[in-house]
């Protein structure tokens, strides 16, 4: 994919206490970008995460992630994560990311998360909200539904 297929993203300088003795971000905080970054996706829709799952009891599980590390990330490095999702399905939303050096075109890092709306008394999936997929589909240029 290129940038121009991202219509979010997050940016954010690279602390210290993110990087391995190697002097790169450590994996796992990748995985910590990406959630970060759906958070604020969904913010910036205008969807009220907290107050969604109090008044529903539902709440999304991830039930996939995957990274895949192209270029090393450093301390001090100021990057964007690029959000969007792909697809919507019945209870499932499946996230893209890609990591640029902030305002450049090369990749860093991609990935993918999917969630599963999910009812916290049972864990069995239930239904995405309507006024959810309605913001997404809003705002993505395209997404598969």
């Amino acid at each position: 994919m290129s940038r121009s297929q991202f219509n979010f993203f997050y940016s954010f300088r690279v602390r210290y206490s993110e990087v391995d003795a190697q002097e790169i971000v450590f994996n796992a905080h990748y995985l910590t970008y990406f959630d970060t970054g759906m958070t604020e996706y969904l913010r910036n829709l205008g969807y009220d995460y907290q107050k969604a799952v109090d008044e529903t009891n539902e709440d999304f599980h991830t039930v996939k992630t995957m990274v895949e590390y192209i270029k090393p990330i450093k301390f001090d490095q100021v990057i964007d994560v690029c959000i969007r999702v792909a697809r919507i399905g019945n209870s499932s939303l499946t996230f893209l990311f890609e990591i640029h050096a902030q305002n450049k075109e090369y990749i860093l890092a991609t990935g993918e998360v999917i969630w599963v709306n999910a009812d916290q008394t049972t864990h069995k999936s239930a239904k995405l909200s309507k006024d959810l997929c309605k913001k997404i589909t809003k705002h993505e240029k395209e997404v598969v539904v």
